[in-house]
């Protein structure tokens, strides 16, 4: 047997009998790395003979893939090297041929180096064995090819909120499509609506993930099962080549395959690990939105193949289904987008637990405090004091201050930034300003309302340190003449400790945590 030579060089022929006999002769063998082995998936037949192994794809029309013509065959064949080279170089050696005296034309092959199986990353996750080393191996890896790629507005229109919008809507009428009644799986409708929600609110995240370089061409299929963990560096094998657009996706959705994966094999914290390794080595600032967005995407496609091979019968495939549908519930439930109001007088404590609560989150905190003197001009520690309703606490400074600060979140909001706002939130008609704005923005909102005892107020104040809060005793007391009751606001008691009171706000923010896919953390920024 002949191996083929390199890119560019002549192909040469691999001479056997014939394939079908080539591949019943290694099903008799027993499979080890030194012995013949087969495999086959829906599109092709692998066989492995001593160090290499051997690519057929199969004669059959798909529908979204034609390979009934050798021709065909034969360019699928070029295409999966030239492409895969791109990951694995050294390991796919060319196109050769199996020809045979009773056979018209040579039948195209894709001949690769054999990778050990005990090395696969999906055998050494099931083992327990420890991963950091090599996921950061294969991070470091899928950065690098996502960096070395050149945007085009042919691969860059298919990273676009609308055509993303059209890969889910085109899953979500297949798996309808699946059902003999029409309808869908328990969980389908929650996934439709938390799709639809996040999706229409965010076009400018998506414009500017465009524009910033990140929709590639990647890898499109990153299974734990095509990569293998060599001592010299990772290989990762059997990229998707059959559509293009299939392949043109966000860099973080490359990567959210394979931690899709990796959380099906029971690693979730593997799965964490590998993404915030990917947007490292990427410089990558996606919202934790946006990941869990996309392993979300990553799970309800799975889900989907899951329930086809279901109705052909392969066993276990509907349990996988539902347990992949639940990943993709988990991860949408998690990337909402939310607009937390924490409001209250002077002395409640609502600074104290927005911060707090923006740190355990992991979102952007903005400060009205912060941010009216930002807007003056002046440092944040710096005092502006005056009483109630004069100098910066005007009602035209107030109404600024507002404005910016609602406009600020409005941004990040709709680049999938989830915000907690401090402020006092005392008049009614800043309180619908931002319900109006979470609505336009397509964002969660909860209010928060931090009450204490009057004494409590009064002892805080007296003892607090300066900063940038200038209210005092007198403006709490004025304010508490004037402030409208809040009913919509979910109160928060703060007069005992922080920790208390981050409870019970949680409880009002996510009333599923327990059900929540583990949050993306990233440290909360409070700007000015």
């Amino acid at each position: 047997m002949t191996e083929p030579r390199r890119h560019g060089e002549p192909v040469v022929s691999v001479q056997r009998a014939d394939a079908s006999a080539l591949r019943l002769r290694a099903a008799r063998e027993t499979p080890s790395p030194a012995r013949a082995a087969v495999r086959e998936t829906h599109t092709a037949v692998v066989l492995f003979v001593g160090d290499r192994a051997y690519k057929l794809k199969k004669p059959v029309d798909l529908t979204f893939l034609d390979y009934t013509t050798v021709a065909a065959r034969r360019a699928a064949c070029q295409r999966e090297v030239a492409l895969n080279r791109r990951f694995a170089p050294d390991v796919y050696l060319g196109v050769g041929e199996f020809s045979s005296p009773d056979a018209d034309v040579p039948e195209p092959v894709v001949v690769m180096r054999r990778m050990p199986t005990e090395r696969r990353l999906s055998h050494l996750v099931r083992e327990g064995s420890a991963v950091d080393d090599a996921l950061r191996d294969v991070a470091r890896l899928l950065a690098a090819h996502h960096a070395s790629e050149s945007p085009s507005r042919e691969v860059g229109k298919q990273g676009t909120r609308d055509a993303l919008s059209s890969r889910w809507e085109a899953s979500f009428a297949q798996v309808r499509e699946l059902s003999e009644d029409g309808t869908a799986p328990d969980g389908v409708a929650e996934t439709e609506r938390l799709v639809r929600r996040y999706l229409a609110g965010r076009e400018p995240l998506f414009d500017a993930r465009i524009e910033e370089g990140r929709v590639v061409d990647g890898h499109g299929d990153l299974l734990a099962e095509d990569v293998f963990c060599l001592d010299d560096g990772p290989r990762v094998l059997d990229c998707l080549e059959f559509d293009d657009s299939l392949r043109y996706v966000d860099g973080l959705d490359d990567a959210a395959f394979l931690a899709m994966d990796l959380e099906q094999l029971g690693a979730p914290e593997s799965a964490a690990f590998f993404l915030a390794e990917y947007s490292e080595y990427s410089g990558d600032p996606a919202p934790p939105s946006l990941r869990h967005h996309y392993v979300a995407y990553r799970a309800f496609v799975r889900a989907k193949v899951s329930l086809i091979q279901a109705g052909q019968g392969t066993p276990g495939a509907e349990a996988a289904a539902h347990r992949l549908i639940t990943t993709a519930l988990r991860h949408l439930r998690a990337s909402a987008v939310g607009l937390t109001l924490v409001g209250g007088l002077p002395g409640s404590g609502k600074s104290t637990l927005s911060g707090a609560l923006a740190d355990r989150l992991g979102v952007t905190l903005l400060s009205s405090d912060r941010l009216r003197k930002e807007l003056a001009g002046i440092p944040a520690e710096q005092s502006a004091a005056a009483a109630y309703g004069e100098g910066l606490y005007s009602p035209e400074w107030t109404n600024k201050t507002y404005a910016a600060l609602l406009d600020r979140a409005s941004t990040l909001l709709s680049r999938g930034e989830s915000v907690v706002l401090d402020a006092s939130w005392s008049d009614a008609g800043q309180r619908e300003a931002a319900l109006a704005m979470a609505e336009r923005t397509h964002a969660d909102l909860v209010a928060l309302h931090c009450q204490v005892p009057d004494g409590t107020t009064a002892a805080r104040l007296a003892t607090r340190a300066p900063g940038t809060s200038d209210a005092d005793l007198d403006v709490a007391t004025a304010m508490a003449a004037t402030e409208p009751p809040w009913p919509e606001a979910v109160r928060v008691d703060t007069s005992d400790s922080l920790e208390a009171a981050v409870i019970q706000a949680l409880a009002a923010i996510r009333p599923r945590a327990t059900s929540q896919a583990p949050v993306f953390r990233r440290p909360y920024m409070e700007p000015g």
